[in-house]
């Protein structure tokens, strides 16, 4: 799959050519603002639609990576309907209490979406990942986002992948409309509580802007429309990661609630980022780490399956997280004795650091066929058993160096 730049998308647009592959582009036929491409491009920055937790390549400006329902990584045109908002989000270069916030531009859905097509066509991109300011007012914001969207499936029969941002306090008939025409949808939580909220943003109402909205969603995808399958790819959501000064405890209890109440397939982090002319612009920098380790604490409540009571051993007694693998810290406190890989039940294995569910798998598969009895065993089908030896019995034998076990 070829990749494009914003400053690839802009030239073409300016340009109306493909410079070095020497193609005819069907970006000739829109007239296009190269100076809006870019600016809107990348005013989303700091939306996410891939963990960093998984393993990628930095993204590009201009273009995401995502994962379908189905599980395949695609590339996405990345872009705002709009830069301009009236919202005051004390982080974000957008807003309208930010005094370095860059000169507003707004697509129209015609434009936006012959746009979209041309790359598409062209083989640049396989889907769109539309966010948006809220404008002047979100409901008209929105209502022009999901015409872009209803022009590129009804109008240009267009295929791909769409991921369609809501915004706070749309209307309930446009949420429909968005959740009938896109793959996903997502609106950001952005903070842990309502009271959080409020310190990074006195224009959104917590629970009826956004918690609210999310349970439309929720209640919409559990009702197919003419026999079809409604947001096949889910609603997810994201955070932005002390901003506010919340715990990690308090994010992880916030995004429990989201999986087991709202059912998000997938929630992002995102560590905040002072930037220059904003309110929160001398606020200290998150670490990365942070981010990174919410998301393992996530995989292991929605992918290892871990209880609530296991997982919340990795908080320190002020709900924070170290920048060390929480399994760690839960195998030590959970796991009283070694597990022998033989006849250990799956989920045990689970628990074991170094351990996932398909080398886990592997173990049940190759133990039906003869007994594990060395680490050689273990280590080709693909674990890490420098993690994984102090926590297993292999055939009678045990580590003798269990350091994170000693009194």
């Amino acid at each position: 799959m070829p990749m494009v730049t914003l400053e690839k998308i802009a030239h073409l647009a300016e340009e109306c050519r493909f410079d070095s592959l020497g193609q005819a582009q069907s970006l000739a036929m829109v007239d296009v603002d190269a100076k809006k491409l870019r600016t809107l491009g990348e005013g989303t920055r700091h939306d996410v639609c891939a963990s960093t937790f998984s393993p990628r390549e930095e993204p590009l400006l201009g273009i995401c990576h995502a994962f379908t329902q189905d599980g395949r990584c695609v590339s996405l045109f990345k872009t705002l309907y709009t830069n301009h908002c009236t919202h005051q989000c004390s982080y974000c270069t957008n807003a309208a209490n930010c005094s370095s916030k860059a000169k507003a531009f707004s697509y129209t859905p015609e434009e936006l979406a012959k746009i979209t097509l041309s790359l598409y066509r062209s083989n640049y991109i396989e889907g769109l990942f539309l966010s948006s300011g809220a404008g002047r007012d979100e409901g008209s914001v929105m209502e022009k986002m999901v015409e872009t969207v209803r022009l590129l499936r009804q109008k240009f029969a267009f295929s791909g992948y769409i991921h369609l941002k809501v915004l706070p306090g749309c209307s309930q008939a446009h949420i429909q409309e968005a959740v009938e025409l896109a793959d996903r949808v997502s609106i950001n939580l952005e903070a842990a509580s309502a009271s959080h909220m409020s310190e990074i943003c006195a224009t959104k109402n917590y629970e009826s802007d956004i918690l609210q909205r999310q349970r439309y969603i929720r209640d919409m995808k559990m009702k197919p429309v003419a026999g079809k399958v409604v947001l096949p790819a889910g609603q997810t959501t994201q955070l932005v990661v002390g901003a506010a000064g919340e715990s990690d405890e308090e994010i992880f209890k916030r995004i429990l609630y989201e999986y087991n109440e709202i059912g998000v397939k997938r929630a992002y982090y995102s560590a905040f980022s002072p930037q220059g002319g904003t309110p929160f612009e001398n606020r200290k920098a998150q670490p990365l780490w942070r981010e990174h380790r919410l998301y393992q604490m996530d995989w292991l409540y929605r992918v290892y399956h871990f209880q609530t009571d296991e997982i919340c051993h990795a908080f320190d007694e002020n709900g924070l997280l170290c920048n060390a693998d929480p399994k760690m810290a839960i195998a030590v406190e959970f796991m009283d004795k070694p597990l022998d890989p033989n006849t250990a039940a799956f989920r045990e294995l689970l628990r074991v650091p170094g351990i996932g569910p398909r080398s886990a798998q592997k173990i049940v598969a190759f133990r039906k066929r003869q007994p594990i009895v060395a680490k050689a065993d273990l280590a080709a089908m693909g674990i890490r058993i420098k993690r994984a030896a102090p926590f297993l019995k292999i055939n009678g034998w045990r580590d003798t160096t269990l350091e994170m076990w000693q009194d």
